[in-house]
């Protein structure tokens, strides 16, 4: 275990600005990691077999920690440790539980492999969000869709955000970006999957109607938090669908629809 004094050590560059979310989205990606925050959301990591570049933790947590930091210096990453305030310092923010990892981000899978063999996906079409982003992720993890695709303008599930809110559902379910969109569309169509565009109109189905004759594979798709899904999408989707509403409230928020559509169209 390496003991840090110094907060501008360069061997922490994976540490500094994560709480400048412009920055990061960009570095990140191009920079081939991402960051796990917390003990719970590291130790998912590894078991979803991700490799660790490197571990930072406050002293205060590391005698409750040492299995972890064991399992990190396993995997060949070396491991940082110093006072609560020097690693707030590096990172800007009040780390949960002081544990924090930089992790290798796995490559991307293909559209197709992620899809076969699924009877239920998610896309979400450009959702900024990354509360929104985890917490979808987690309701399919919990509600039993099989895969998940976002389209190359929503935000990254791997921010450290959206992994956090998830609680590391995203090491588990299936994913992969879908591009061109909503061009690929076509491909999922092909496949056999019946696009429904959740989305408010006069051409819309309710979700009851659609659940009661659900197709046997089921691509739902989500938009955007402001505009919700764009013209184009709802008008080459096989259909519109809507939740039901009450009290003059026309929609839900998406990661709030998200689970209502996903828990109606379970497959037993």
């Amino acid at each position: 275990m390496i003991h840090l004094d110094d907060p501008h050590d360069e061997r922490l560059s994976d540490y500094v600005g994560l709480t400048d979310v412009v920055l990061r989205t960009r570095l990140e990606p191009a920079g081939g990691l991402y960051m796990a925050e917390s003990e719970k959301v590291i130790r998912r990591a590894l078991r979803a077999g991700h490799r660790p570049r490197s571990m930072m933790l406050a002293e205060k947590w590391r005698d409750s920690l040492d299995d972890l930091v064991r399992d990190v210096q396993a995997a060949g990453a070396p491991v940082f440790t110093g006072p609560i305030d020097l690693v707030e310092a590096i990172t800007g923010f009040n780390v949960h539980r002081g544990a924090i990892a930089a992790m290798h981000r796995p490559v991307l899978p293909s559209v197709e492999s992620v899809v076969a063999g699924a009877r239920r996906i998610v896309v979400l079409e450009n959702i900024t969000d990354h509360t929104n982003v985890g917490a979808i992720f987690r309701s399919v993890a919990g509600l039993g869709a099989d895969a998940v695709l976002v389209t190359p303008r929503c935000a990254d599930p791997l921010y450290r955000r959206s992994v956090r809110v998830s609680m590391g559902t995203v090491f588990q379910v299936p994913w992969t970006r879908i591009d061109p969109w909503p061009g690929g569309m076509d491909d999922l169509q092909k496949a056999g999957f019946d696009v429904a565009a959740l989305a408010l109109g006069p051409n819309a189905v309710s979700l009851d109607e659609y659940v009661a004759k659900a197709p046997e594979k089921v691509a739902l798709v989500l938009g955007t938090e402001g505009d919700g899904l764009s013209p184009v999408t709802i008008e080459h989707a096989d259909r519109a669908v809507t939740i039901p509403m009450a009290g003059g409230v026309d929609s839900l928020n998406v990661a709030a629809a998200a689970a209502v559509a996903m828990w109606s169209l379970r497959v037993g």
